[in-house]
């Protein structure tokens, strides 16, 4: 480094589960993907969709399985919890900030409290769905969060994080842009249906977006959904992804909340991201249980 030039801000990315709404194996499935999940585990099995960003130290939505995803990483420090939306896959695992926080054996307890922030509409929600506020107000009594607004940007780690609402206007984003530097992360977790990539955005250096449902198998072209699915009026498909990916531009590409039903298996996925590479140019990655990305 040149003397008296500033060194970059730490980033980098664990993703604690990148399924969905339905994890793999599903209780009770028998497909292959399912018995391949319980036989090799990662990377075929996958918890629900969660990801911290170590540098900054925040941790994204925490779906039913949080607990055990947030003990077997390699989280110290939680400087922050953000939340994308309401849907359970993301919330339903809200309890592992009791469980890591609460101090049981002193008196007084000497409790860990975790700033939560909320963006405005996530925090409207809260209020309507699941109970997610009132449990929320039950960690914050007991001194194990504290919940904040995220209505404006926030400074973690020699970053820059900037909440914004998508074309779904319930569910937001998130944008890490170096304070001391011009790198930038676009982290969306979820509900790209409808969603132009503002200018703004094109050429971040790395981008992780929801795979969205796959209407057709990527590798075979044999139909997964049928047309008159309701699925397709109300998610964002693959094919629609790829096409927000080729306005976006990313220098590099993350897909994660890949779902059980459709089947992909990870020899699949990774065959896919090559032909990605191979015809598009894209430096691309089918996210998995654990996998760790450095900016």
């Amino acid at each position: 480094m040149p003397q008296g030039g500033n060194a970059m801000a730490q980033l980098a990315l664990e993703f604690l589960g990148t399924g969905g709404a339905f994890r793999t194996p599903r209780p009770g499935c028998q497909c292959a993907l399912c018995q391949g999940a319980r036989e090799h585990g990662i990377p075929w099995e996958r918890t629900g969709p969660s990801l911290f960003v170590h540098g900054p130290d925040v941790l994204i939505d925490t779906p039913e399985e949080s607990c055990l995803q947030v003990d077997r990483s390699r989280i110290r420090h939680i400087a922050a919890g953000f939340y994308s939306h309401w849907h359970p896959d993301h919330t339903a695992g809200r309890r592992m900030y009791e469980t890591r926080n609460w101090d049981a054996l002193r008196w007084p307890p000497q409790n860990t409290c975790t700033p939560i922030y909320l963006p405005p509409q996530v925090a409207a929600d809260f209020e309507t769905y699941l109970g997610l506020a009132e449990n929320f107000r039950y960690l914050e009594s007991r001194g194990l969060v504290k919940v904040h607004p995220f209505d404006g940007p926030l400074t973690l780690g020699g970053w820059q994080v900037t909440a914004f609402p998508l074309a779904e206007s319930y569910v937001y984003a998130f944008l890490f842009q170096e304070l001391d530097g011009h790198r930038r992360v676009l982290i969306a977790m979820d509900e790209l249906l409808g969603w132009t990539p503002p200018p703004a955005l094109a050429g971040v250096e790395l981008a992780v977006l929801p795979a969205g449902v796959f209407e057709f198998h990527p590798l075979t072209g044999r139909r997964l959904i049928p047309a008159d699915h309701p699925v397709l009026q109300t998610e964002a498909t693959f094919r629609q992804t790829l096409a927000m990916v080729e306005q976006l531009r990313p220098q590099r590409l993350i897909f994660a909340h890949l779902e059980e039903p459709f089947g992909l298996t990870p020899p699949e996925l990774e065959r896919l991201a090559e032909d990605l590479g191979r015809q598009r140019g894209w430096d691309v990655t089918f996210a998995y249980d654990t996998l760790m990305v450095e900016l």
